[in-house]
């Protein structure tokens, strides 16, 4: 995978345009004043997450003795689920209701929103498949993380100019496009896992 495919996949499982109206209903009891620098922490706390998974990555599949193979077909999993819950959304949105006024600090904002499980499998596989390239998957990373968050700290500008329907419209399309992704993950993890019993 080239590094700016790669960025542009884990921009897309990272769904920014997707979890702008949860960072906002999560953000709505903090002081307007707040919401920015909050914003901020948690983006430089799932960075720190998702840099933790890249490189400890293999070290994580050997203690939890999984396979590749194992893994991809998780995240593809994983991934099918996301992609399906953004073309059809629940009404309880992905984190349901939550009463907590309490401010927000790395649950759920950083994690799960921001790292999720699905892009921490996803950065696990991209160094165990080719563990010599580990500054193209950094700068990958850095992309990603860097365009997702500056939306989602010009979320209420993105939320004003484009609308709740522009911002639907724009989840649905990436959940087509991740779905067709997750689908070929599944698809060569599993065709990799015949192979190797045949």
């Amino acid at each position: 995978m080239e590094v700016w495919a790669t960025a542009v996949t884990l921009f897309l499982i990272m769904d920014p345009f997707g979890n702008l109206p949860i960072w906002m209903s999560v953000l709505s009891h903090v002081p307007r004043e707040r919401r920015q620098r909050i914003v901020a922490r948690e983006s430089l706390i799932a960075l720190i997450i998702m840099l933790f998974f890249l490189y400890s990555g293999p070290s994580i599949l050997r203690v939890l003795n999984l396979s590749r193979e194992a893994l991809a077909i998780a995240g593809g999993l994983v991934l099918f689920i996301i992609a399906m819950r953004m073309i059809f959304p629940s009404r309880g949105g992905v984190m349901g209701d939550d009463d907590d006024d309490s401010e927000p600090l790395i649950v759920p904002l950083a994690m799960p929103l921001f790292a999720g499980p699905s892009l921490l499998a996803m950065l696990i596989l991209l160094v165990e498949g080719d563990p010599q390239h580990m500054q193209r998957w950094l700068i990958a990373v850095l992309a990603a993380w860097a365009a997702a968050s500056v939306i989602l700290i010009s979320g209420s500008y993105f939320y004003r100019f484009l609308g709740n329907r522009g911002l639907k419209a724009i989840e649905r399309l990436m959940g087509m496009i991740l779905l067709s992704i997750s689908v070929q993950l599944l698809l060569n993890a599993i065709s990799t896992y015949v192979q190797q019993i045949i």
